[in-house]
């Protein structure tokens, strides 16, 4: 909180910085209406636009009024030859009560708290600017009774009602692209955590499987150890390798406990299922995508992308999606030597109760006899520049993942090797919203 507040300070500081400098210098493109030092000009337009940037705008009034005053002596004491300061003080006055009694009224009227009702905006700013006009003219007049004819209220509501919705419209076009801008970069914030927390989800899945092997390694040290106990008593020797056994045993429970702690973290963060948990597909594909064609530039690589989504609006799982196909596209990606194409198909089943994802690429095929190799874990066909193995723990993660939603991979190729085809087919029901 109190560095948003901090950030509106610095904020509202430089809109009125930029005020005082813009305001002055717009005063001076004008034209008297009444043939006398009355002036209309683009500095009150300008006025009115910061004062809808500005809260509080009273104070903001009063210190241009100030500066404007100034700004037009100083003027006066570069250009006249018989400067007089009283004089050019006595002129340029009613300047300041204008600006005054503009603030004062745009403050009264709370206007800054109507931007959603730019109607009324509008029209307050309107009557706001009357009424300076008049207060403008009447230190200006001789006698008040001159102010307050049509003939002069008349052409200065005209200019004051086009003035303001002119403001106004430019303002929220500003806003509206604003607005647009801030949507933007909050969408590719969301997408940046929905990957990050996928890639977690990812993680969990793995580790919980950890644990059903860390779980089973310290059953059979146990058993172990309580058959290695039984043939030392009978044997009559030390129960040295028992001893051993279950300090083993008891290492690799704590690995487990600790283990728990992590995967119960993660889960926390992960997998409360709520609404958020599910996104349509299209927006999903659509994020992948994104991520991926980033990844390939990363890669210095030239990769169009196609998809195809039957079913665009369909509510998925957003982890599991994310995590299934985002594996299969990113194995393609970095399949392709230069550049290519991946395709990314998803289809609808109803009759079957199936969901299937097709992702295609045109690099050089896999050279592998045994294509089941490719779900085991650590198996990998790529290296780095360095000649690094991949961790090949992408598609054993895939297989796993489709395995335990009951569903199926296939892997294909066309008969020159030049396409690569995984297909991933799921039960709807492990995949869309419940209910």
């Amino acid at each position: 909180m109190r560095k948003c507040g901090q950030h509106f300070m610095r904020e509202n500081i430089s809109i009125l910085l930029l005020m005082l400098i813009a305001v002055p210098i717009a005063g001076e493109l004008k034209f008297h209406p009444f043939q006398d030092e009355f002036r209309i000009s683009f500095g009150t337009t300008a006025f009115f636009f910061f004062l809808l940037w500005l809260r509080p705008s009273f104070l903001a009034g009063v210190v241009t009024g100030l500066i404007v005053v100034l700004f037009r002596i100083v003027l006066d004491f570069l250009y006249e030859d018989a400067f007089s300061l009283l004089v050019s003080f006595q002129m340029h006055f009613p300047a300041f009560c204008y600006y005054a009694a503009f603030a004062c009224l745009f403050s009264l009227f709370r206007v800054n708290t109507l931007h959603h009702r730019p109607l009324w905006v509008g029209l307050l700013g309107t009557v706001a600017e009357i009424a300076a006009n008049l207060v403008e003219l009447s230190f200006r007049a001789v006698s008040w009774e001159g102010v307050f004819q049509l003939e002069v209220v008349g052409p200065i509501a005209v200019i004051a009602l086009i003035r303001s919705f002119f403001v106004l419209s430019f303002f929220n076009m500003i806003q509206l692209r604003q607005a647009k801008w801030m949507e933007k970069q909050q969408r590719i914030r969301n997408e940046q955590m929905l990957m990050l927390i996928s890639n977690l989800y990812e993680e969990s899945v793995l580790l919980k499987k950890t644990l059903h092997q860390v779980e089973e390694i310290t059953r059979s040290c146990y058993e172990l150890y309580r058959e290695m106990n039984e043939v030392e008593q009978k044997n009559g020797t030390s129960k040295r390798y028992a001893k051993r056994l279950l300090s083993l045993a008891g290492q690799v429970h704590e690995v487990k406990k600790d283990n728990q702690r992590i995967y119960a973290g993660l889960s926390k963060l992960i997998s409360d299922e709520n609404d958020r948990d599910y996104m349509p597909l299209g927006e999903l594909i659509g994020i992948i995508v994104q991520g991926q064609r980033k990844y390939a530039r990363l890669l210095e690589k030239d990769i169009q992308f196609e998809t195809n989504v039957e079913v665009p609006y369909l509510a998925c799982h957003i982890y599991t999606t994310l995590s299934l196909i985002n594996n299969l596209v990113g194995n393609s990606v970095e399949a392709i030597r230069d550049r290519g194409m991946v395709s990314i198909v998803a289809s609808i089943d109803e009759s079957q109760g199936w969901l299937h994802f097709v992702v295609t690429d045109d690099g050089p095929g896999i050279v592998v006899k045994d294509k089941e190799l490719l779900f085991m874990p650590g198996f990998t066909t790529k290296y780095d520049v360095s000649g690094r193995p991949s961790t090949g723990i992408g598609l054993s993660y895939v297989k796993e993942m489709t395995d335990s939603l009951q569903g199926m991979i296939d892997l294909s190729e066309d008969s020159c090797g030049q396409t690569t085809q995984f297909c991933i087919r799921l039960p709807i029901a492990t995949l869309i919203q419940k209910g």
